[in-house]
């Protein structure tokens, strides 16, 4: 059961996340009485929802938004002159 696979989340996670979010959002409208806390709940299961979706749009477009290739490229942009200073 992993949570990430390829750099990116897995499937059932994005699933699991648009699906709380929703549940979320639907339980503060529908039965939670209006105050600012029931707005912070909704807007959460809202976040968790957006979080969701974007990391399923990213599977489909193949993007990794959760891989650490940041630091294979920090390494090969780094030029002589950096490496004397250090």
């Amino acid at each position: 059961m992993k949570f990430t696979e390829d750099g990116n989340l897995s499937g059932w996670v994005c699933t699991a996340l648009i699906v709380l979010g929703i549940g979320i959002c639907y339980v503060t409208f529908k039965f939670l009485t209006p105050s600012i806390w029931s707005a912070l709940f909704a807007l959460f299961g809202f976040v968790l929802a957006a979080v969701g979706g974007m990391c399923s749009r990213a599977r489909l477009a193949h993007i990794k938004p959760f891989d650490n290739s940041y630091k294979k490229a920090r390494k090969n942009c780094e030029t002589k002159g950096d490496e004397e200073d250090k």
